[in-house]
């Protein structure tokens, strides 16, 4: 007597289930595949043209004669695209305390001096305090009332200005700036407050380098030796710099401060925004003595180097 034959195992650790479910999972990780695969070839892209500019620059070091396909202004073109993908509005933005706004219950006369005085064709506009700002004007705007006798009204004239996070990549807020036709953005932090503003101008000096225009101040001489041996400094001027001239003397503690400049690393000394004439030695044994501070930022300070020590007789 023939019995049939016995009922199929079940499968083991739901394989059936999974047997069922592959058809569909398939185009999802071919989908996965091509992604991370064409993020691997961006990546790989961007590795290969770097080494193709560092051997250029290498070859022209080198001195041997061979011509180089890029030129030096080209490859410090490439190279800067290529460093743009870690740099972001917070790195070139104008900070708080340098931004020049205007107040929105300026006459006509004063807005047109203010801008005159500053030399921008664009400002920011604010209320009560420059976290209330209300839009952003433009010079244009302005001289159109000039000589009319139509009452003048700032708030008619205002554009809706654009409004950025600090760690926006550059080429995003770029493409922001071109799509929405805005040549200024202001940086908002996580409290709403205004943190610093970026113009058009800053984000193509990260490609090019700096723009000057007949209106643009010669650049300022951040460090200056004195007769006494002393150096006015710039409160600006990039530690890095600084320590370049006179030598390593940030502390550990410094460093993972992150301070940036010589301005900063005052401040941190004191703790405080120092007055004028204010005096506060470093550890390295170096005095700064303000020179020149408002309420809000230093301007400039006089650095003296330590005294060596006088050797026994």
């Amino acid at each position: 007597m023939n019995r049939p034959p016995p009922d199929p195992a079940p499968p083991e650790n739901g394989s059936a289930r999974a047997d069922d479910a592959a058809p569909a999972a398939r185009p999802r990780s071919r989908g996965l595949r091509a992604l991370f695969g064409r993020r691997r070839v961006e990546q790989g892209l961007r590795h290969s043209i770097a080494a193709l500019v560092q051997e250029a620059d290498e070859a022209e070091g080198d001195g041997n004669g061979e011509a180089s396909e890029l030129d030096r202004q080209e490859r410090a073109l490439i190279a800067n695209v290529l460093r743009l993908r870690g740099i972001t509005a917070d790195d070139v933005m104008i900070p708080r305390a340098d931004i020049v706004a205007m107040p929105v219950a300026l006459s006509l006369d004063d807005a047109l001096a203010l801008m005159r005085r500053e030399n921008h064709s664009r400002m920011p506009v604010y209320r009560e305090q420059l976290d209330d700002i209300v839009g952003m004007i433009h010079v244009k705007d302005l001289i159109a009332y000039a000589g009319t006798s139509e009452a003048f009204n700032v708030e008619s004239l205002l554009r809706q200005p654009l409004m950025v996070a600090p760690q926006i990549p550059v080429l995003d807020l770029l493409l922001q700036m071109r799509q929405r036709r805005v040549h200024l953005a202001l940086v908002i932090d996580e409290y709403g407050g205004v943190d610093g503003l970026v113009t058009i101008e800053d984000l193509v000096e990260t490609i090019v380098g700096d723009i000057s225009d007949e209106h643009d101040e010669p650049t300022a001489v951040l460090i200056q030796e004195r007769p006494d041996g002393t150096f006015d400094v710039d409160a600006r001027m990039p530690v890095a710099q600084f320590e370049a001239r006179m030598g390593p003397i940030l502390t550990e503690a410094e460093r993972e401060a992150e301070i940036e400049t010589v301005g900063g690393l005052v401040f941190f000394l004191a703790g405080h925004v120092p007055t004028r004439g204010e005096v506060l030695t470093h550890g390295s044994g170096l005095v700064f003595r303000v020179l020149d501070a408002d309420s809000l930022h230093i301007r400039k300070v006089r650095v003296r180097l330590p005294t060596p020590p006088v050797p026994p007789p």
